[in-house]
């Protein structure tokens, strides 16, 4: 996809961006929700209260079918964050890291807070919506790394030994900037995966996602956009450990049925690198959308997180239109979800017309304000 890079949408290239941006938003969040239930459990255990088949819907969990964890609204916050960095564009003040920050200052108010405060006019939409306000399993990490105005840096980033993966899974809509350079993207995704998290592993695991969420969303395919994500990487220093892991899973794809034995060779725990590399591989292997969710939230480790980077892969590979019908009628959010991914895509491809020098909508500087 060239559209982004040149400034000029064609009919046809806004609704492809569009049905990716839904389809990577949506993914991410079903595959969320099908691992929510059961992430901690080991495969035995998933078994033992599933079948032997393991998950293969959703089951409930906080208290219903459908539900999505801090990965979702996380990564809500974060396409907030990215619209609004456009928004303040126009006054000069351009600082996307700034404005990320902060929209992910106001998903750390929902998880204090009892509910939505209506005065707050610079809050803009997405923290009015009452069912974020809802604890679903925060990190520590998240919840200390943007509980003060103090932001970190790649000098002095945030919680510095943290390599879990709870910057690396809200880190998936920075790919969706077509009109970004990829070492740009990388860049972004790896300062903002710094506000919580300061290990070099967990930095890089952000910023590879990105690079491949960015490839896929312009057309690329899924092989040869974690290539162009691993060329990149071999820049970084520190990146060893998030190289030789995207290098297992890739080589993986050659060993044989995909199952459970060859995703927990690729890692069990929750360390970036880890996740990254059973979300790339279920990715790869997966017959369409529905196979590789299942194969990403059937093992020992990390369910809702292997799920929800799986599912916005495939979901910005295939678009909205592959999701499987069913789970997205359960999901819950799914109108918000629409809404900011819609708007996304707007703003996007459309953003002068709605605000710039000589004119602006008000209804969207109300939606998205500058401040």
């Amino acid at each position: 996809m060239s559209a982004g890079a040149t400034g000029v949408w064609g009919r046809a290239e806004q609704q492809d961006f569009r049905s990716r941006v839904r389809g990577c938003l949506l993914g991410g969040a079903i595959g969320d929700a099908l691992g929510a239930a059961v992430g901690g459990l080991s495969l035995e255990e998933i078994r033992a209260a599933h079948g032997p088949d393991a998950v293969t819907d959703f089951v409930p969990a906080y208290g219903r079918r459908g539900a999505v964890t801090a990965v979702t609204q996380l990564s809500l916050f974060t396409v907030d964050g990215l619209i609004r960095a456009q928004v303040r564009r126009d006054t000069g003040a351009w600082h996307p890291p700034t404005d990320v920050y902060r929209a992910h200052r106001r998903w750390v108010a929902t998880q204090h807070d009892w509910g939505p405060d209506e005065r707050r006019k610079e809050n803009g939409w997405l923290a009015q919506e009452e069912w974020l306000y809802a604890r679903r399993a925060p990190t520590r990490e998240c919840l200390t790394g943007f509980g003060d105005t103090t932001m970190g840096t790649l000098d002095l980033p945030k919680n510095p030994a943290a390599r879990d993966s709870a910057a690396l899974t809200r880190s998936a809509p920075f790919g969706l900037l077509v009109g970004w350079e990829p070492q740009l993207v990388l860049q972004l995704a790896v300062e903002c995966a710094a506000q919580t998290h300061g290990h070099p592993t967990a930095l890089l695991a952000a910023g590879a996602l990105a690079v491949m969420v960015h490839g896929l969303a312009r057309g690329e395919t899924l092989d040869g956009s974690v290539q162009h994500a691993l060329a990149l990487l071999a820049e970084r220093p520190g990146h060893v450990q998030v190289t030789d892991a995207l290098q297992q899973a890739l080589g993986s794809v050659r060993q044989g049925i995909p199952g459970p034995a060859l995703i927990e060779a690729l890692g069990d725990t929750d360390s970036a690198e880890e996740v990254l590399a059973v979300a790339v591989y279920c990715a790869l292997v997966g017959e369409d959308v529905r196979h590789g969710l299942r194969l990403a939230v059937n093992h020992s480790g990390p369910s809702a997180a292997t799920g929800a980077l799986c599912g916005a892969l495939l979901g910005t590979l295939h678009g909205e239109t592959a999701l499987p019908p069913a789970w997205l009628a359960e999901l819950e959010g799914r109108p918000t979800l629409l809404e900011l991914a819609d708007d996304f895509a707007m703003e996007m491809t459309q953003g002068p017309a709605l605000h710039g020098p000589s004119a602006s909508a008000p209804g969207w500087l109300t939606r998205y304000p500058r401040g």
